[in-house]
Order: structure tokens, then C-alpha cells, then sequence
């Protein structure tokens, strides 16, 4: 029987759980379980936490049918808990190193408590950590183990069930359970308190409590459900009143319940407008029924608030709070027309636009920071036009990038007053970055990120970990992503990461990436028209090489001498490289290249044609990899500075553990590879075929379809996927040449 019991309530924390989950499996302390419950959640939770348990027998985990609530999958949990002592930790939230090695010598110091209470500090997406503010509380004076009488002050603590040890015979004995709502911690954690005998502190953090940017915390959405409350302290008062011994607590209870009450009123975003007295004359009516005897109110102004709740004055409650708002209001109204007072002329025309109705049949599309009309926002460019022709569809471009406007598309150029009206007129905005500071998110629009890769290097708030990253604004950065609607996905392993490094109020669409249905439904016929157009000849191998962007280095640094390259694999054999490669121009490099040995892609667009017509991928850490895979055809990762590059940006996980094919460290590795032809071995397409499951898992040639029908026709239901093993892609040159050889 395990020491410790850790019970784990999960719903919808794909992008944090595994860092919860590795937090307690990395603890130096090993005797524990940790019983882990799905509350029926609709993301990858679940199948993180199957995985985590195939390896690691001292995870249970129990699936949920149907989604019960925060407080009754902890029960689910308690239920099958074996261990001395049972600990609750939320999944979004982790230990600390060495947490439960301090709990358990304190509980053994401690001569095995009823209750041992510890620290906790709050960590926010911008790296700040912030300690409990009473943590003063849990500084060791006096006895080693008390009763709650003999530290009343431990109520002042935040009532939370995650930051306590309870004695497994001891929840069984006091009959403790959760109740369903959303203040399920209060009952539990006050009965809890004023029933134990022996109690004992911990003045050490042992949980960091995740501070979700947004939408992590459920007592902070604006609902009804903030009503829950009532029934939570009609249960306290209701336990006190089963028993006696336990009628001292009724004032100090009392005094927390009206607190709790008053900071539901005040604090903005919890109650609807229209519910605000409703609740307000709720909470007066518990005030006269739990009032104790002989109550004396607190001094001052919360005394004052005390006595309007007292006598249900809910007229004088808002005349009171109405004068603070218009002191606000007034500051607030003063500040705007400065700022406005400093506006360009073009700012001004952009907010006249945006005074306009939207036109509900205007999208715009803009890619790569307007840089050209590709990736994924130019395949769903296409699909709608073929879907719902009636939007008209215009895509946003630099003045110097205007030449790479394929004919037909309607542009308009950046910083144009036609750019700004289209930003302010637009349902619809699709980008795989994101758009400029100033573009404001009118109300009925809808912005599509669809991103422009799968992740290997780090992303987004995890950036801030790494050297590399140090010049970004992460606090801008998630004001521009709060203007999503939606964030696209091709794979549960992007959808993760996206939903913790974007902790934005976003929808995940999990469709697959658009830009790749054409990997997949490609036919021969395109094939051959990929390679022709780039002059490859008939029984010519082209290996596509496409390095990727290394932030540390201050400018270009070739990591391979091509023309050696080139040499060694021979004449049959032709190098296209996407990245300026070029910059030394000697006469054997030039010569190469003029026999087409060595083509420079760098400007080839769009980059699909180039996968089409390649025999092989040669790439470092480009996400090119995870597209290339879709077609199931050799990739070699050449990685000559993983240590350097993964220390620098920061990795998802070990390519040269997890590699779609062959990896090659050295130039003289790669040669020898490409030479044997080991790149497109069994061992090689045993790896690709892991990698493809992984990463390429939702792309089956109608991910298009999927966004235009959910995004722009208002489809609630998803266009099904391919089964995996059912999926075609595009076929090979060699496999497009047989074709026109046999007909």
C-alpha cells in the first residue's frame, strides 16, 4: 500500500498535463500513486494520460462515461485511492522539486496528522512567480500539531483541497465528500478543518498554481452558476448544525461566507448583469438566516457593506458602486480622447471603417506576414471559392511583394486606405501569423489563425525560456492572438502545445493542414508537371534540401559545401535548395548550376510543387519535414548542431531520438547515407511511418473542406477522416514516369 495517494481530476488540460504528470513522476520521493480521472473530456487529455500510465504503473487512470464536475471526479478518484495519505492536485498545475519528499517528512515529524497544510505560489505565462501572500499562516510556532482553535487564522488561507494532505481514515471517518458545483472546495475544505483533531503545517511551496492567462478558471466566467455558492454554505452551516461540538465555528464561518458573497458582487466578470440583484437579494437572505447571535459587524467600510447586505438594500448597493464607475468612467473617457487627439489621418479613416456595418461576404486573407499568396490561407482561399463563391476573397500584400499576386487574385496593398477599409469591413480575416498591432477585432468577426507548421522548436510562451527569444514582447504577442476565433491544427500534438503557449479564448479546429490536401489528392499527371517545370529530367533523383532559420546566428552560415556534395552523388543526381545558399559565386558552384546540377528554389512558389517533384527531403529543423511526410516518401534529417540549436531555441522533442527517416550529424554521414541508399531502407520507413501517425494524423486531402464548411458555412458537424491506413497520396516521380511509360 502506497504512502501517498495523488487523485488527478483532467478535463480539456491537453496542453498542460504533461507537465503535471511529469512533475510527479520526477519527484525524488517514489512511494505514491496517483489516480487520475478523465472527467469525459472531449480533447487528447485522456489518451495522454493511457500513455503516461503504459509506462508508469503507478498511474491508474479511470474514464469518466459522462462529464460530472470538478468535485465528483474527485470522488470518482477517492474512491480507489489506497494510500496513507490523500493529496489532490489540479492538472494544470505541478509540484514542486522535492514537494513530496518534504510532505512526507513532515508527516512522519509530525507523528501522522489528520491534516498537513503546505505552500503554494502562483506562476503566470510570463515566467512570474508570485508567493502566497499568507504565507506568513504556515510559519511553525507553538505544537508541532494543533487544533484549528488554537490557529484560527489558518481561515484566512485561501480554501483550496489542493494545498493539504488529509489522513486517508480520516476523510472516511469525518464522511467527507465533494459536492457537484463550482465552489465544491468550500465545503470540503472548512468541514475538513474545524473536524480535525491534529493539524499540522508545512512551510514550504510544494504546488505551483497555474495562472491561465484566460479561461483557465471557471470562478472567473461571467455565469449563473456563481449561484452554486448558496448551496455550498447551506451545506457548511448545515454540517455544523449535525453537530454540536462544532457550534463555535458558526461566527467565524459566518464571517467568511458573507466575505465570499461580497467578493462574488464585486468582482467584474462573475455575475450577469441581469442577475446581479437576484443574487444580491440571495445573499441578504442568508445573511438573516445564518446570522449568529450576538454578531457584531467588522468596523469601517466592509462594516457598511455588512449592514446594506443585512438589510437587503440593494438600491443603496448600486448607487454606491454607480459613483465609483463614473469616476472611472470619466479618467477612462479622458485618457481615449488623447489618444485619439494623436491619431495618423489613415488611423482616423481606418475607425470611420470601422463604424461601418461588416460585410458579411468579405474575407481577407493575408500570408507570411503579407508576403505572398500561399501556406494554408491560399488553400482555404481556394476551397471557399469553390465552396461559397458569393465571398469575395481579397488577399492583403506588401507593395514589394505585389508581383507575386497570381493573376485573377484581387490584392490590396499594405498601409493602402483600401487595406484598412478591407481590415475594417471583413467578416472574415485568415493569416498564419498575425495580423499588425492596430487591426482591432470588431464584434461578428471572426479571425482564422491557421499557422504555418507543425512545431519542433519552441513556440509562443515557451520561447521565453531560451536565448534566443529574449527581444519578444510576450505580452503583445498574446493581445494579437486574442483576436482568434480559431486556431487549425493537424495533428493533437500541435493542438497541445497551441492551447498552452496561446492561452487565448480560441476554438481548436483539429482538420488537418489545407495547404497539404494537395500532397495527398495529387495525381501522376501533377507529378510530372511539378518536375518538368523545374527541368527534371526523366531519370534525374532530385533531392530537395531546405535548411531552416537559426535565430543565434548573426547571419548566413552555409553548413554544407553543395558543390562537394553535388560531386559525390554524381551526374544523375540534382540538388534544389530552398534558403540563399548561393552567396559564394565560384566557377564550380556557377558551372553546377548551369548544368542544372544545383537548382536554387528559394523564390519557387508554391513550395507544394517542390515536395511534389522531389524524390527526397534533405532538411535540419524546418517544419517542412512534417508536410514531406505527408507524402510518405524519404526524408533525411542533416543535424551537424542539435546540441546547439535545441540549448538555444528549445525542442518539443529529441529529432535525433524521434527522426522521420535516416540522421546524419556530419557532411561525410550524409554522403555516405545518400550513397547507400540506407536513406530509403526498411529501417528508414519503419521510423517515417511512426512519425507519420504522429504528426500528420488529421491530413487526408480534405482539411480545406473542413475549415470552409465549419468556418464560413456555419457547419457544426466535421467532415469525418479517411481512416489512416486508407489514405492515398501523391505517387512518386518514379512511380508518375511508369505511368506515362505503361499507357
Amino acid at each position: 500500500m502506497p504512502r501517498l495517494s495523488l487523485v488527478v481530476p483532467v478535463y480539456k488540460v491537453q496542453g498542460y498535463l504533461s507537465e503535471c504528470l511529469d512533475s510527479i513522476l520526477g519527484q525524488s520521493y517514489t512511494d505514491f500513486e496517483v489516480i487520475a480521472v478523465d472527467d469525459c473530456s472531449p480533447d487528447d487529455s485522456g489518451s495522454i494520460l493511457d500513455r503516461y500510465a503504459e509506462h508508469d504503473a503507478r498511474i491508474h487512470v479511470i474514464h469518466l462515461t459522462e462529464n460530472v464536475g470538478l468535485g465528483r471526479a474527485r470522488n470518482a478518484g477517492l474512491e480507489k485511492t489506497q494510500g496513507d495519505y490523500v493529496l489532490f492536485l489540479d492538472s494544470d498545475d505541478t509540484l514542486s522539486e522535492g514537494a513530496l519528499e518534504a510532505v512526507a517528512e513532515r508527516l512522519e515529524a509530525t507523528g501522522d496528522p489528520d491534516i498537513l497544510i503546505y505552500d503554494y505560489a502562483r506562476t503566470y505565462w510570463d515566467n512570474r512567480v508570485l508567493a502566497n501572500q499568507r504565507a506568513h499562516l504556515l510559519k511553525q510556532q507553538g505544537p508541532d500539531v494543533f487544533r484549528l482553535a488554537d490557529r484560527p487564522e489558518l481561515l484566512e488561507l485561501l480554501q483550496i483541497v489542493w494545498n493539504k494532505a488529509y489522513r486517508r481514515d480520516f476523510i472516511n471517518r469525518t464522511g467527507l465528500t465533494f459536492p457537484p458545483g463550482y465552489y465544491e472546495d468550500a465545503p470540503w475544505t472548512y468541514c475538513s478543518l474545524i473536524s480535525a483533531e491534529r493539524i499540522a503545517v508545512l512551510d514550504r511551496v510544494c504546488v505551483h498554481y497555474r495562472q491561465r492567462r484566460q479561461g483557465g478558471n471557471i470562478l472567473k466566467t461571467v455565469s449563473r452558476k456563481h449561484f452554486d455558492v448558496f448551496d455550498q454554505y447551506r451545506r457548511v452551516f448545515g454540517f455544523i448544525a449535525e453537530r454540536e461540538q462544532l457550534d463555535a465555528w458558526r461566527e467565524p464561518l459566518f464571517r467568511k461566507m458573507v466575505d465570499h458573497y461580497l467578493t462574488v458582487l464585486e468582482r467584474p466578470g462573475r455575475l450577469p448583469q441581469d442577475a446581479r440583484a437576484e443574487f444580491f437579494h440571495r445573499a441578504a437572505a442568508d445573511y438573516r438566516t445564518y446570522l449568529p447571535a450576538g454578531f457584531r459587524r467588522p468596523e469601517g467600510g466592509r462594516g457598511r457593506k455588512y449592514a446594506l447586505l443585512e438589510r437587503d438594500a440593494y438600491a443603496a448597493w448600486v448607487g454606491a458602486t454607480a459613483a465609483i464607475k463614473v469616476r472611472r468612467a470619466v479618467k477612462k473617457r479622458a485618457r481615449t480622447a488623447v489618444t485619439r487627439s494623436r491619431r495618423s489621418a489613415m488611423a482616423a479613416f481606418y475607425q470611420s471603417q470601422l463604424r461601418l456595418p461588416l460585410d458579411e461576404n468579405l474575407a481577407v486573407f493575408s500570408a507570411y506576414w503579407s508576403r505572398s499568396v500561399s501556406c494554408n490561407p491560399a488553400a482555404i482561399a481556394a476551397e471557399l471559392g469553390r465552396l461559397a463563391p458569393h465571398i469575395r476573397r481579397v488577399w492583403a500584400i506588401r507593395p514589394d511583394a505585389v508581383d507575386q499576386v497570381p493573376e485573377g487574385v484581387e490584392f490590396v496593398r499594405v498601409g493602402s486606405r483600401e487595406y484598412w477599409a478591407a481590415l475594417a469591413r471583413a467578416k472574415y480575416l485568415v493569416n498564419n501569423v498575425n495580423f499588425a498591432d492596430a487591426v482591432v477585432k470588431r464584434e461578428g468577426q471572426i479571425h482564422v489563425q491557421t499557422h504555418h507548421g507543425t512545431p519542433l522548436k519552441t513556440m509562443g510562451l515557451d520561447q521565453q525560456k531560451y536565448p534566443a527569444s529574449t527581444h519578444m514582447d510576450f505580452a503583445k504577442l498574446l493581445e494579437r492572438c486574442d483576436r482568434w476565433d480559431y486556431s487549425l491544427s493537424s495533428n493533437r500534438f500541435s493542438t497541445a502545445i497551441w492551447e498552452r503557449v496561446y492561452p487565448c479564448p480560441y476554438t481548436s479546429l483539429e482538420t488537418g493542414y489545407p495547404r497539404n490536401d494537395v500532397l495527398v489528392n495529387a495525381t501522376a499527371a501533377d507529378v510530372r508537371r511539378a518536375r518538368a517545370a523545374l527541368g527534371l529530367g526523366a531519370g534525374t533523383r532530385a533531392f530537395l534540401y531546405m535548411p531552416t532559420h537559426r535565430e543565434y546566428q548573426p547571419g548566413f552560415v552555409p553548413s554544407l559545401d553543395l558543390a562537394r556534395l553535388a560531386d559525390e552523388l554524381g551526374p544523375d543526381v540534382t540538388l534544389m535548395v530552398r534558403g540563399h545558399y548561393f552567396y559564394g559565386s565560384s566557377p564550380h558552384v556557377a558551372e553546377l548550376r548551369r548544368s542544372g546540377r544545383i537548382v536554387d528554389v528559394s523564390g519557387h512558389h508554391p513550395v507544394e510543387e517542390l515536395y511534389l517533384a522531389a524524390d527526397a527531403l534533405i532538411t535540419d529543423y524546418s517544419s517542412a519535414m512534417f508536410d514531406y511526410a505527408v507524402l510518405d516518401r524519404p526524408i533525411i534529417t542533416y543535424a551537424p548542431d542539435w546540441d546547439i540549436y535545441s540549448a538555444v531555441r528549445g525542442t518539443y522533442f529529441d529529432l535525433l531520438q524521434e527522426p522521420p527517416g535516416v540522421v546524419a550529424t556530419s557532411q561525410a554521414e550524409l554522403i555516405r547515407l545518400l550513397g547507400s541508399h540506407e536513406y530509403d531502407g526498411p529501417d528508414a520507413a519503419e521510423r517515417r511511418a511512426a512519425f507519420r501517425r504522429r504528426f500528420c494524423e488529421f491530413d487526408d486531402g480534405r482539411a480545406s473542406e473542413r475549415v470552409v464548411r465549419r468556418v464560413f458555412l456555419g457547419e457544426k458537424d466535421m467532415l469525418p477522416f479517411v481512416p489512416f491506413a486508407e489514405r492515398p497520396h501523391a505517387p512518386t516521380p518514379a512511380q508518375a514516369l511508369e505511368l506515362v511509360e505503361r499507357a
